[in-house]
This record gives structure tokens, sequence and C-alpha cells, in this order.
């Protein structure tokens, strides 16, 4: 018999196509739809809040603005009506403050975290998705979606309290200015920004803890300090402050500090009361700094010597900050995510 004999074929070790970016959106999509869902919901109720408590607000400021004649007692009580909304304004504004936090410790930080503490990382590596192309598609996807939703929320939260940035009624728009921390982050671009920072925060947290419930703390943590020495120190010199003496500013633009001086030096509110006592006892009484604030008693004090500087920013820098913030911010989360998707790739397995 004779043999038939061949030459061998070469072993194949081609390795597995890679699978496409449309069906690692679908996977993302499948994965993390529950927390979408969540920060939708969140958004999407404090919106509809927010539009039918802002058809309130703008119908009570066009009728107090529509007013005349303005000196009236029918007039004054309409301006009282739209000034009571000032107040429910502020706490509104406070409580969307914890929005960007939220997103970024439920929808962020569970993100990597939960593949890590499970082990579902192992399966999903398998799948010829690649460690870097997994975390890339998660953290992108989710970072531009959550961005999304916050850069429109922010669009809602801007024409509710347009009335309240608005001089037209005298003091009414002093409570809320577009630069106060209360507000700034939460309209223009910075409240997108925030939210996309949170959301960094929360996937690098959860890369290098591993842990939800860990991660979840460290977000809300890492974020608030942040915000907080944003809003404290940072925000206020994103541009050299303007300085002035003895000027009666609009009430839009931030003042930063007041200090009152005579001779060059700088005198302290008990001082400013004790020479308000002996010069005009009419004027003196208790208020901030020892001294009411009132348009008489400054002028009383300025023609005795009495020098008020004050350090401010004025309305017209608003989007240059804002564009300031969101830049730097969005270089920060760019970092963050990056720094993430280097951790993915070096973990072992």
């Amino acid at each position: 018999m004779t043999a038939l004999t061949g030459p061998a074929r070469p072993a194949e070790h081609a390795s597995p196509r890679p699978v496409p970016w449309r069906r690692m959106a679908w996977v993302t999509w499948r994965q993390h739809r529950l927390a979408l869902a969540g920060a939708a919901v969140l958004l999407g109720g404090l919106a509809i809040y927010l539009w039918r408590i802002g058809l309130s607000v703008h119908h009570a400021y066009a009728a107090a603005v529509g007013c005349h004649p303005a000196s009236s007692a029918a007039c004054g009580i309409l301006v009282g009506n739209f000034i009571g909304y000032i107040s429910p304004a502020q706490y509104i504004a406070g409580l969307l403050q914890l929005v960007p936090a939220l997103v970024g410790a439920f929808v962020g930080a569970p993100v990597l975290a939960r593949e890590m503490e499970t082990g579902t990382f192992r399966y999903a590596w398998t799948l010829g998705f690649g460690r870097w192309r997994w975390a890339l598609a998660k953290l992108v996807l989710l970072a531009v979606a959550v961005t999304a939703a916050a850069g429109a929320f922010s669009l809602l939260f801007a024409w509710y309290c347009q009335p309240f940035f608005d001089q037209t009624l005298s003091g009414s728009g002093s409570a809320l200015i577009p630069l106060s921390s209360l507000v700034f982050d939460l309209h223009g671009v910075a409240f997108a920004a925030w939210t996309l920072a949170a959301f960094a925060i929360g996937a690098l947290a959860g890369m290098l803890i591993r842990r939800v419930v860990p991660a979840l703390a460290a977000t809300l943590a890492v974020y608030a300090g942040l915000a907080f020495a944003t809003g404290a120190y940072l925000r206020q010199h994103y541009i050299t402050p303007l300085m002035t003496k003895n000027a009666n500013l609009p009430g839009t633009d931030w003042i930063i500090s007041q200090r009152w001086y005579k001779g060059g030096q700088p005198v302290n509110g008990t001082a400013l009361a004790q020479a308000l006592q002996n010069g005009a006892p009419q004027l003196a009484g208790g208020g901030k700094g020892g001294i009411p604030e009132s348009p008489l008693v400054n002028q009383w004090l300025f023609q005795h010597g009495y020098v008020m500087w004050t350090r401010y920013q004025p309305a017209s820098r608003f989007w240059p900050f804002q564009w300031i913030e969101g830049g730097w911010l969005l270089a920060l989360s760019v970092l963050l995510i990056a720094a993430t998707v280097w951790l993915v790739r070096r973990r072992a397995a």
C-alpha cells in the first residue's frame, strides 16, 4: 500500500475579529439602561417641576412689570407677589446643586466598579471587545448621554431664573445673580461640565476602589470638595477682580469683598459704629458690619473721610467665566476618563 502524503497545512492563529462599535454601544445600553433611566427620571421630574413653577414666576413677573402706575398699592401687591418667589427659588437652586453629584455617584461610580466587584469583567474581555475598547465604549457613551441631558436641563433652568436676574423691579434680582455661587454652575455650559466631571470622578473612583458602595461615597466626597473649592476660592480669580471706591454697583455684579478705610488705614465695623453713634446717632443702629445698610449712612461716612473699597466681578464677565469653567472641567474630565482607561488596560485578569 502506498500512503497518500501531502504538505501539512499551517496552523491558523488568526485573532478574532473585533466587535463593531455599534454593537458595543448596544451592549452598553443594555447593561446600563436602568442607570440612564434613573437619571432621566430625576432630570425629567425636576424639569416638569421647574416648567410648572416657572410659568407662575414668569406670569407674576410680567404682571408686576406691566402694572402702572408703579407707585400704586395694586402694583405694590403684584411686586410683592413676584418677590415671594425668590426664597423658594433659592431653595430650588440649592437642591439642584446635588444633581451632578448624584449622577456621578449612581451612574458613574457603578460603571466599572460593579464589573470589578462581581468579576464579570473577565467574561466581557473574552468577547472580542478588548479591554480599552470595552472601557472606552462604556465611559464615552454614558458620558455623552448624561452631559447632553444636563445641558438641556440647564437651558430650562436659565429660563426659569431669567425674571430673577432682571433688575426692572428694584431689588427683586439681588438675591439671585448670574455670577453667584448659588446659580452660576446651574446654567450656561457649567451645569453640563460639572455633570460630566462628576461622572468622570465616579468612573475613576469605581476603577480604583472596585467596590460600588465605597466608590459611591468617594465620588460624593471628592465632588463636594471640588465644587466647594471652586465656588469659594477659584472662580473669583478666573479674571482679576475690579476695584472701585464709594461706588453704587448694579445689583447683578458679584461683590467679592468690601472694606472701609480712613486715611489709608482699614476701619473695622466697631469703629464705624462708634463714629456713627457719635456723629449721627439718628442713623446709627444694627446692621451688617455693625452699621445699618443704608445710602444715608454711606453718604455720611463718605462726607467724613471714610472710603469704601469694593472688589467685584462685573456681570458682563458671566460668559467668559462660563467658558473658563467649562473648559477646565472638560479637560479634567478627559484626563480622568483617560486615566480610568489606562488603569483598565493595566488591570490583571
